[in-house]
């Protein structure tokens, strides 16, 4: 007897376990479309997505303002090392680039633009940098780790996207802002 029960249970969890099976697979499947398909909004190629935010020039910037330019938008935060090791490397290449047409913004993704500003009192940069509280560009733009970097073509188009920062990775920018700089 013990025997046939075991049997019988085995040979349900059997019948269930495909069904399972099934159902991980189709909600795997349907998340990983969700992402593939989310991922495609800014995929080398694709239009940047619009937006506007309030900036440390006291006015709003508008991403649409920046047409005709080589734009670098750099997602970060000032509690994020690699941020902080990266900004002096970024002013670099903004200041000896932004008469040639090049743009750079720094987007903050603090919820307290008053984080940023304290921190920038320390390390000040000259580009613009722009304050998304509310993380609605930075949801835009799929960021997903500190810091991110979009680098857009003079179409408003996304050339490259990066990921992170270690020291040295700033020849890859300047390589293709040059790229793009003479297309």
């Amino acid at each position: 007897m013990e025997q046939s029960m075991k049997v019988r249970r085995d040979s349900r969890a059997a019948a269930v376990w495909p069904r399972r099976l099934a159902r991980s697979l189709s909600c795997g499947l349907s998340m990983a479309l969700a992402l593939a398909a989310s991922a495609s909004n800014i995929a080398p190629g694709a239009a940047a997505p619009a937006f506007q935010l309030p900036s440390s020039l006291n006015a709003p910037l508008a991403l649409s303002d920046l047409k005709g330019q080589v734009v670098l938008i750099n997602f970060w935060a000032s509690w994020c090392g690699p941020c902080r090791q990266e900004m002096p490397v970024l002013d670099q290449l903004y200041k000896k680039y932004k008469a040639a047409g090049f743009t750079l913004l720094g987007v903050n993704v603090e919820p307290k633009s008053t984080d940023a500003l304290g921190f920038l009192k320390s390390t000040p940069v000259t580009f613009p940098i722009l304050f998304d509280t509310d993380s609605q560009v930075s949801k835009l733009y799929e960021v997903s780790g500190m810091p991110s970097t979009v680098i857009l073509d003079r179409t408003g188009k996304v050339r490259y996207i990066h990921h992170g920062y270690k020291p040295g990775e700033e020849g890859e920018y300047l390589d293709q802002i040059r790229s793009l700089m003479r297309e």
